[in-house]
């Protein structure tokens, strides 16, 4: 999960290269991260009801812990890059 972290901060570095470049750089990095965000975070919720309603829900739990896990690996990648 930590190899996800590191590509995370790879990712972050090319935005903070991308932001670089004057007024139209820092534009562009907000166009490319929020969205792409908020698209994830919708796409989950709505599977989730769609799997609680077909009687899924020792599943839905299970996405949740991997899900979980999966941010505390891009956490702990972004901390240990931030260290490297």
């Amino acid at each position: 999960m930590a190899i996800f972290g590191l590509a995370t901060h790879a990712f972050g570095l090319l935005l903070a290269l991308i932001a670089l470049v004057p007024f139209l750089g820092p534009l562009l990095v907000k166009v490319l991260t929020l969205p792409f965000f908020w698209i994830v975070n919708g796409i989950g919720y709505w599977l989730s009801i769609l799997a609680l309603k077909r009687g899924y829900a020792k599943e839905v739990v299970n996405y949740r812990v991997l899900t979980f896990a999966f941010l505390l690996g891009i956490v702990v990648g972004y901390v240990l890059g931030r260290i490297l």
